[in-house]
């Protein structure tokens, strides 16, 4: 038997830190990929400790739901899930190439593949994409558009930058947008500026988190202006020093995102061809805006 394990952050004060979780979890669990499907959690239950006291399989995919190589990936998850034989190095990693390790952990008599986060792997770059389609309604945006992808950013973990800037270059590759940039919350350049770095009339601002909260849905929008007060909430899109501002919320909530936790899984062995078509085909693509 093969199981799927899905680790988060999680939150004991925003009730929705867990939703896409649950969300991208219940999506893959109808596709019949993986004789089980679960999920853990850092701040809520199940623990990342106990969670794979919660499934039978003896042979596991672990697929972190986070954005970055850092602190959490690299020492809370594999030190909770008792995988002592663990190394970073096991990675191979730059910063964004993160692949997986095949480890036994202590306690429990099962075979874990380890893998990179999520928000690292290559197939982000098309969620991304997707998240301004859904946001504009148009799924041939991009002629006429810039591109914010925007992270936190701290001096504290490299990795977080990085991590944006990698999907940034890459979706500039594909000529899709006339401008794309990486922005910060935390370091320059700054969103707070977002209109000081586009051309573009019309920019869309996709925040790289894995789920709205506090940074998504009340610091980014006062930041850029959207709006005086969150509370009040902000028009879509909303006009900011003589641009259109499509502010798409974080890309973790995109139903697409199932199929990058379905990514790592099959980089790491798993058979679910079958299953990322599936979830691209029922994800779809945006509908077109009314006229």
């Amino acid at each position: 038997m093969e199981a799927l394990v899905i680790v988060a952050h999680g939150s004991h004060l925003n009730a929705g830190s867990s939703a896409p979780t649950f969300d991208h979890a219940d999506t893959i669990r109808a596709t019949a990929a993986f004789d089980e499907v679960r999920e853990g959690f850092w701040k809520e239950e199940p623990s990342f400790r106990e969670v794979l006291r919660t499934v039978e399989s003896d042979e596991v995919y672990v697929v972190p739901l986070f954005i970055s190589e850092g602190y959490f990936t690299e020492d809370v998850i594999p030190r909770e899930l008792r995988l002592e034989e663990w190394d970073p190095d096991a990675w191979d990693s730059d910063g964004t190439s993160a692949t997986h390790a095949t480890l036994r952990p202590t306690d429990v008599d099962k075979t874990v593949h380890y893998c990179g986060p999520v928000g690292t792997h290559e197939a982000m770059s098309d969620v991304i994409v997707r998240r301004a389609e859904s946001v504009t309604g148009d799924p041939e945006v991009g002629d006429g558009f810039g591109l914010a992808v925007v992270g936190h950013g701290t001096e504290r973990n490299e990795n977080s930058a990085k991590a944006i800037e990698y999907h940034a270059d890459r979706i500039a590759e594909m000529d899709r947008f006339d401008e794309v940039k990486a922005l910060f919350m935390d370091e320059d350049p700054e969103v707070d500026d977002v209109t000081d770095f586009f051309e573009s009339e019309d920019i869309v601002v996709v925040p790289l988190f894995v789920a709205d909260g506090y940074h998504t849905q009340e610091d980014i929008p006062e930041d850029m202006g959207l709006t005086d007060d969150y509370r009040d909430g902000w028009d879509t899109p909303a006009a900011v020093d003589g641009h259109r501002i499509w502010y798409s919320g974080a890309v973790g909530t995109e139903p697409l995102m199932a199929d990058v936790v379905l990514e790592r899984a099959a980089d790491a062995g798993a058979d679910v061809a079958d299953a990322v078509e599936r979830v691209r085909a029922e994800t779809g693509s945006a509908e077109p805006a009314d006229d």
